[in-house]
């Protein structure tokens, strides 16, 4: 297979870069796709990587304001050619789904989530703290844009989603089946350490990571709850949280490794796509207590490696912390779960997915069209 891999944008790292490196140990001889490539701002192992970028790429600016080109990039991406390719694998959360394959290419995507900004307008705009004028202006743009990126991803010839939730999107939005394949979790990266006395989250602290949950029910209960991560939010959180509560803002490797490890239980009090830090805990063999929605329903065995709460409200959360200190959890136990999900089962499945999808594809190409068998009538 000549493959080529495909990504949104280059401009800073997160989880679906973390997802890219991985597909690009995969497949090494790949070359990479994306609309721009912000070089100083990205890890030094990319810039040995053979890299095309888009005519967005050379937008003064574009790097550290993206969403402004927001309507450009369907445009963008539709001006890449593929036919070179017999397999194109896209990591998409934004538009590069739309790109556009011909016949004889298979177009796999490995959707993050339907664009966010699109289908789950709203709780984007308060996620990035989009003010009233931009708001006003957005509807009619993104509305033509819905229809842009739901016809679009009708030229994908299959898709993978990262959990159950996305799953959903995508059949909902896309109006397409896709197979799951979990993204990958460096479970070596954390190990157990001595258990300590407290709770600990690691989040960047914005609205819908719903930090002020945790900080409200451990607050009225009087348990120690540790907090590493920076945001917009902390300044607001220090002046509700009681004195049990702990922000130590942002932290050396090393120290979150050991907060970490040390920790009663770890806390994921938000709604994700996926979620990689409830995977680190229990690689940690730390239960989580999780809020049941988004992908940690696809990670918390609840009564097992972790318990949920049910309702996105302090008393909730601190009726879940009430059961926990009842219950006992097999530290060994929650660490097996958690390697499940390595980075060597992320590349093993998403390679047999491709192989598995490419075969099928190339008999579909092989096969004879129906009305090319002989005219039953003698009249061709």
């Amino acid at each position: 297979m000549k493959v080529a891999l495909v990504h949104d944008w280059l401009n800073q790292m997160g989880g679906a870069e973390n997802v890219l490196i991985a597909l690009k140990e995969l497949f090494p001889d790949a070359p990479l796709y994306t609309s721009i490539y912000d070089r100083a701002r990205m890890p030094a192992i990319m810039r040995g990587w053979e890299i095309h970028t888009s005519s967005l790429d050379r937008i003064p600016g574009i790097y550290r304001n993206h969403q402004a080109a927001l309507p450009l990039y369907p445009f963008a991406w539709e001006q890449f050619d593929f036919s070179a390719y017999d397999v194109v694998l896209s990591n998409k959360s934004g538009f590069c789904h739309g790109i556009i394959t011909p016949p004889q290419t298979l177009h796999l995507c490995y959707c993050l989530t339907p664009t966010r900004y699109l289908w789950s307008t709203e709780g984007y705009l308060q996620r990035e703290g989009v003010g009233r004028l931009r708001r006003t202006l957005l509807p009619p743009v993104l509305t033509a844009l819905r229809l842009w990126d739901q016809n679009a991803a009708q030229r994908v010839d299959r898709f993978a989603a990262i959990s159950r939730a996305v799953q959903q999107r995508i059949d909902k939005f896309y109006g397409a089946d896709s197979t799951i394949i979990y993204p990958p979790v460096d479970t070596h990266r954390f190990l157990p350490g001595e258990r300590k006395d407290y709770f600990f989250i690691v989040s960047r602290l914005i609205p819908y990571k719903r930090i002020d949950l945790a900080v409200e029910a451990f607050s009225r209960l009087g348990l120690p709850l540790v907090i590493a991560g920076d945001g917009r939010d902390r300044a607001a959180l220090e002046a509700t949280a009681g004195p049990t509560v702990r922000f130590l803002g942002r932290v050396s490797d090393e120290e979150l490794h050991r907060w970490m490890g040390g920790a009663r239980a770890f806390l994921f009090p938000g709604e994700e796509d996926f979620g990689i830090a409830p995977l680190e805990a229990a690689s940690a063999g730390v239960p989580v207590i999780a809020y049941a929605a988004g992908g940690a329903l696809d990670t918390v065995i609840d009564g097992d490696t972790g318990l949920f709460f049910h309702e996105p409200t302090a008393a909730s959360l601190a009726e879940a912390v009430r059961r926990f200190e009842t219950m006992t959890f097999d530290r060994e136990r929650i660490r097996a779960h958690a390697l499940q999900f390595d980075v060597a089962a992320f590349k093993r499945q998403i390679y047999r997915w491709v192989e598995a999808e490419h075969i099928a594809h190339q008999a579909r190409l092989s096969r004879p069209h129906p009305f090319a068998q002989k005219d039953p009538y003698g009249t061709a």
